[in-house]
């Protein structure tokens, strides 16, 4: 039987006021997000590394769909899975619940570790401290964005040692029921870096890129739109070539420049959006 070698650290994990799963990895192995991550909102999160068995990922979110816990289905998956001794596994379930796994054959140093509402998990690490580090980093910034929280305790990992031979692809995938692209998308950050040299700090570019384009600024933070602004806009957009009704031509610059998530009518400005314009 060939086997992959998704040699890793990661971390499956939920903030269930937000109603957000996910799950954050990186590897020594080229696009470690097409393989390691699997989440689904209301479901779980699922992370599957090692020699890792891809089929853990749909296999496990239906076991937690139908309301298994986090431990149960990692016993279901591994205990019918002939290799499941160079498998590791990470499962939150959809009350928060977590479980996980490391098969007796797993390359040291591997192993994991469990709290409220997340599972950590690596191998071939130079030493515990790196996923107790991805422990430590979730509970520390408790109340923060699950995206956010969950690159901190990559960041923090890799600081304590990370994959003993490298690094080379990272990955963020959190969900939210309608929390994505939208309202239309349960997919609100699913970012990846296949090939990089220090991809955790890619990750993080990107993810700084996507919030820029797609994050939500609160509407109590929203700008009324009064006649000097309302000059304002019309100026700029003018110079931009997008004349003629203000609603239109901010819609139209927006939508150019991948913001039309950032647009809402023209009565209040998202101050986000703004300041790209002010850029230009």
């Amino acid at each position: 039987m060939t086997r992959r070698l998704v040699a890793t650290y990661s971390i499956a994990a939920c903030d269930l006021e937000a109603g957000q799963w996910g799950v954050a990895t990186q590897s020594k192995f080229l696009a470690v997000g097409s393989v390691v991550p699997w989440a689904k909102p209301h479901v779980g999160a699922i992370a599957t590394q090692a020699y890792a068995n891809p089929r853990y990922g749909p296999g496990g979110l239906e076991l937690l769909a139908h309301g298994l816990p986090a431990a149960e289905v990692v016993e279901r998956l591994t205990s019918a899975d002939e290799e499941r001794d160079h498998r590791q596994l990470g499962v939150v379930d959809g009350q928060g619940g977590s479980a996980t796994y490391t098969g007796s054959a797993c390359m040291e140093w591997a192993g994991g570790v469990t709290g409220d509402g997340f599972a950590a998990q690596g191998n071939i690490l130079l030493s515990e401290q790196t996923v107790l580090a991805l422990a430590e980093a979730f509970e520390r910034t408790a109340g923060e964005p699950l995206a956010g929280r969950l690159i901190d305790c990559l960041a923090d990992a890799q600081a304590a040692g990370g994959d003993r031979r490298g690094q080379q692809s990272a990955a963020l995938l959190v969900v939210e029921r309608g929390g994505g692209y939208a309202g239309l998308s349960d997919s609100v950050v699913d970012l990846r870096v296949d090939d990089h040299l220090a991809p955790v700090e890619e990750l993080r570019r990107l993810y700084g890129l996507h919030q820029a384009l797609f994050g939500k600024t609160p509407h109590a933070d929203w700008l009324d739109l009064g006649p000097l602004l309302a000059a304002e806009l019309r100026e700029r957009l003018g110079r931009l070539g997008f004349e003629g009704d203000l609603a239109e031509a901010l819609r139209e610059w927006a939508g150019r420049e991948n913001l039309e998530e950032r647009v809402d009518g023209i009565e209040r400005i998202d101050p986000v959006l703004l300041e790209e314009l002010r850029k230009r």
